[in-house]
Order: C-alpha cells, then sequence, then structure tokens
C-alpha cells in the first residue's frame, strides 16, 4: 500500500533523521571528486553493462501523471514530436510509443550502451523513433534535432545524475530544440527522500548531493533549487511540486518515504 500527496512543503525529518544528517559534513575528497565527474560515462556504461535492460521498471505511470502528454495536442489526432532527454534503455520511451501511435520520439542518453540497448528492442522502429548517444552537458542537441521542432521534452530521474553546476547547460541544450509555446515535464529525486537518508557517511559531495558505491551520482532537488534553475535559462514555471508517497512494506512492516518533484516548465 502507498498514499500520495503533492504540495510545495517539504518533508518534515524525524529528530533522528535530521541528527544523523547533521552529522554527516565530510565531502569526499576533490581528488576523487574530479574523478567522479570524468568516469561519469564510463560509470553510467558500466551500470548498464551489470543491469541491461532489467534494472529500471517500464514506467506506465507517465501518461496518468503527465496529463499534458495528452492535453498539449491541439487536435485529436495531432502528431507530436517528443524528445525524451536521457532515456536509458526506453522505460519510458516504449509504453508511451505503444500507448500512443500519434508520436515521434527523439531519445538520447549519455550511455552508448543505453543507446545500443534502445535501438536493439523490438519495439524500436526508425519511422517513428531516432536515438543517439548524447552528453547534455556538452553535445548539441541540434545536431540531431531541428531547433523549435520538439513539442515535449520529458526529463525524468535524468537531471540528478548530473553535477549540479553544468544542470544549467542541459537546460540550455533542451530550450533550443524545444517549441515556443511547449513544454519540459519533469520529474526527480526530492529533498529527504528514502534514498538520500540511506547514503552511509562518506558518500558526500556537496549540499543534497552523493555518490553510490557505482560511481554513479545522485542530487536531491528543493523546489526553489529547480525553479531558480529553469528561470535563469528563460523557461516560465507552470507546475513545480514535492511529491510525497509512503510506501509500506507489510511483510517487513517497513514504512518508507519516498519524495519527488513533479513539475512542469514552458518556452515562453
Amino acid at each position: 500500500g502507498a498514499f500520495q500527496k503533492k504540495g510545495h512543503s517539504a518533508r518534515v525529518l524525524s529528530p533522528e533523521e535530521a541528527e544523523r544528517l547533521a552529522k554527516d559534513q565530510v565531502l569526499v575528497s576533490e581528488f576523487k571528486q574530479l574523478k567522479l565527474e570524468k568516469e561519469a560515462q564510463k560509470n553510467w556504461d558500466l551500470f548498464y553493462k551489470r543491469n541491461s535492460t532489467n534494472f529500471f521498471k517500464d514506467r506506465h505511470w507517465t501518461t496518468r501523471e503527465f496529463q499534458e502528454l495528452k492535453a498539449c495536442r491541439e487536435f485529436a489526432d495531432q502528431k507530436l514530436t517528443i524528445l525524451e532527454a536521457g532515456c536509458g534503455v526506453g522505460n519510458c520511451l516504449f509504453p508511451l510509443l505503444e500507448e500512443d501511435l500519434n508520436i515521434f520520439a527523439y531519445a538520447c542518453d549519455f550511455s552508448p550502451r543505453a543507446v545500443e540497448y534502445v535501438k536493439k528492442n523490438a519495439l524500436y522502429s526508425t519511422e517513428r523513433c531516432k536515438a543517439f548517444q548524447c552528453d547534455l552537458t556538452k553535445d548539441d542537441l541540434l545536431d540531431n534535432i531541428p531547433a523549435d521542432s520538439v513539442d515535449v521534452v520529458t526529463l525524468i530521474f535524468v537531471l540528478s545524475a548530473i553535477h549540479p553546476d553544468k544542470m544549467h547547460l542541459v537546460l540550455r541544450n533542451i530550450y533550443k530544440v524545444l517549441k515556443p509555446g511547449k513544454c519540459v515535464l519533469f520529474r526527480d529525486y526530492g529533498l529527504y527522500d528514502h534514498a538520500m537518508l540511506r547514503f552511509k557517511s562518506g558518500s558526500k559531495l556537496g549540499e543534497n548531493f552523493y555518490v553510490r558505491q557505482d560511481g554513479t551520482r545522485s542530487y536531491f532537488f528543493t523546489e526553489e533549487f529547480l525553479s531558480q534553475l529553469f528561470k535563469a535559462e528563460g523557461y516560465e514555471q507552470v507546475v513545480n511540486e514535492y511529491v510525497q508517497r509512503e510506501t509500506v512494506n507489510r511483510k517487513e512492516d517497513l514504512r518508507v518515504p519516498r519524495v519527488f518533484l513533479q513539475s512542469k516548465f514552458q518556452k515562453p
């Protein structure tokens, strides 16, 4: 079982959680931080090598959570062009292409291996999809996508894997291919999510920024930080709120607090 609530207030920590986070102030050394940044692509590629296409579940919740995918059409069977920025192995992409036959999707990922898995998927067709490898912080999307041509960009659990100093470069890159008046749909980890509280000491890279054992990194967003990030690149905020879920594992009697940020930002 799980309950879910949306809103603008961040999750309140228990006294034990607050104390544990307050104690964990030692940052990973600058040398190791630079190494992690340099090897970010390699670490994600190894992640997909180990887990192949089995790690993430197919995300059939996307159209339920993001009514905009249907609502942004001006007429019923209008063909939409979408960009899935950071597509992984296609867990979001393929359910969407199956559900909606009037979509053409661009899909890109940092990991060459992930892109190969997308292209090998039985549902992949060059008539409906173009997948390509791309480092969103430095490879120009205009090399693969015409300017002002995309109706919707999905940015789902992607920005959190990028160094906070480089996140604005991703948003700037996406801005160029998005049609005026169209939106970026965002969902990612929120402040004090269960995953943030599980990091052991010695995993902290900076404020709300951590490294996992496999070298992949994760940032946990506040509503204010995300809002400023998008607005600084010229986007207008439509929706930006925390989604708090409590997932209950009845067998082990565990209550796990999940916190996400779900947002929509528009290119004027």
